[in-house]
């Protein structure tokens, strides 16, 4: 899953994405200790993709926090006389 997709997802559906995902990777590693994991690769892109969501929606939460502040342009500096 790319970092462009997910952004344009809303933030619940990332958050349930998230809960999705740490769930498939509870069921990765149990299944990694029994013995039955055909790939240990799915347990490593999993993680991935859990960090990738987590980033996004991390993102996007200090983007909504953040207050909108009107651009203001530069101030302007006095020159100094002798």
């Amino acid at each position: 899953m790319k970092a462009a997709e997910l952004r344009d997802l809303p933030v619940d559906d990332l958050t349930r994405k998230a809960a999705e995902m740490r769930e498939n990777i509870f069921n990765l590693r149990i299944r990694q200790a029994a013995g039955t994991l055909d790939s240990s690769a799915d347990l490593g892109k999993e993680r991935r993709d859990l960090a990738r969501v987590l980033t996004v929606l991390n993102q996007k939460k200090a983007t909504a926090a953040r207050p909108q502040q009107p651009q203001q342009p530069p101030a302007k500096h006095a020159e100094k006389k002798d």
